[in-house]
């Protein structure tokens, strides 16, 4: 029997979080992960303007005290002078994932070569990853999810296909996905070793 995983999801925006327009990113994120994990899982979620103090607070409250294993930020990592959710992040992890925002600026680029202004990152806080999304949804679920060409062969891995492995090798509970959203990569056991005679 799976165990239920905690996931933390927030939303940082000044503008959303203070009415001027309904957020988008809860939504998506909520609405991807509902179509693509078949592990049960409850959501902790929180939308909260740019401010780097609340965002790091928010982030060690999911992980320490709510128990996420798996935090996922939208909104805050392009280069103005507002967004500060990278710097947050980095402040509250204990090791740098840097393959994560790397391989989300590989499928951004193939739509826009502003893709390379994103400062998306991840981390690993105690047994828990926080990682960086960008703001739109049609970005996130890209991103999560990965390219594929019109015969449905992947183009560009999404990063969550990595996701699943990377809570296992850091003692976070087992997630499983719905291969036709987005296939999780686990290396295959290697084959006993014959037992001497």
């Amino acid at each position: 029997m799976n165990t239920v995983i905690r996931i933390g999801l927030v939303s940082i925006s000044d503008r959303a979080s203070s009415g001027v327009y309904h957020d988008e990113g809860l939504p998506a994120l909520e609405e991807w992960l509902s179509a693509a994990l078949s592990t049960p899982f409850e959501l902790e979620r929180r939308l909260i303007p740019d401010e780097r103090a609340q965002i790091e607070t928010t982030l060690v409250e999911l992980v320490d005290q709510i128990g996420c294993a798996l935090v996922l930020t939208t909104g805050g990592t392009g280069p103005a002078t507002r967004d500060v959710t990278p710097e947050a992040t980095l402040a509250v992890g204990d090791r740098v994932m840097p393959g994560f925002g790397e391989q989300m600026r590989q499928v951004s680029l193939r739509f826009v070569p502003t893709a390379i202004l994103s400062r998306q990152v991840a981390v690993i806080r105690g047994r828990a990853l926080i990682v960086n999304l960008p703001g739109q949804p049609r970005a996130i679920r890209q991103t999560l999810e990965g390219l594929r060409d019109d015969d449905g062969k992947m183009l560009v891995t999404g990063i969550f296909a990595a996701i699943p492995y990377c809570l296992d090798l850091i003692g976070a509970p087992r997630i499983e996905t719905r291969p036709a959203v987005c296939e999780a990569f686990r290396p295959k056991p290697k084959p006993a070793a014959p037992l001497a005679s």
